[in-house]
């Protein structure tokens, strides 16, 4: 059985590759391959091909129920979130990214398209044995973001090069005695502190 290529320590020649695409038959067999690995692991949610060295446009995951995803591609996205989100092939190394909290997908095994959405669901006309639960929402949220990061590796893209930095810089704060920055001259206490 193969392994997932950790991309810290060891060389990955497909992980920056946009993958080939595949029949449904040959994705159903690598899925199930991808489904074996990841369930004997089990510290991941998700897993693309290319992270164990396969050439082929197939990623699975695993959020609130198993899904295949076989030539995949994002149809639409919208309502963009901050995301925290880490990697199995970059074990350790997690990073703030941008994503879309509902996506549209496309696959090769179905003639329809697939939406996730971590969106709260209504209220309106529901039974109290229908309340929308917290944990849902963040799982569907987290099923997004996970559709997501699986299909950018199938394009070789590693989330860390969605990497968004969220260090705040502040200006520097200028000192009574130092040149004003008006350009007049004069000290900052003489001339704008004043204003």
């Amino acid at each position: 059985m193969k392994k997932v290529i950790n991309c810290l320590k060891e060389h990955n020649s497909v992980i920056n590759k946009k993958l080939r695409e595949v029949t449904i038959e040959e994705g159903e067999k690598i899925a199930a391959e991808l489904f074996e690995i990841l369930n004997k692991r089990k510290d991941g949610i998700g897993l693309a091909a290319n992270q164990v060295g396969i050439d082929a446009a197939v990623a699975v995951l695993n959020v609130r129920e198993p899904i295949v995803l076989i030539n995949p591609k994002i149809i639409s996205k919208e309502n963009e979130i901050d995301f925290y989100e880490g990697c199995l092939s970059y074990p350790n190394k997690g990073v703030h990214t941008k994503r879309y909290r509902d996506v549209i997908i496309s696959t090769e095994q179905s003639e329809s398209d697939w939406y996730f959405s971590g969106a709260s669901q209504p209220t309106d006309g529901k039974g109290s044995w229908e309340e929308s639960k917290k944990e849902d929402q963040e799982l569907r949220t987290l099923e997004a973001v996970c559709v997501q990061h699986e299909i950018d590796h199938l394009n070789g893209i590693v989330c860390m090069d969605r990497k968004v930095n969220t260090t705040i810089v502040r200006d520097k704060k200028i000192g009574r005695n130092e040149k004003c920055p008006c350009g007049s001259g004069l000290k900052y206490k003489k001339c704008c502190e004043r204003k």
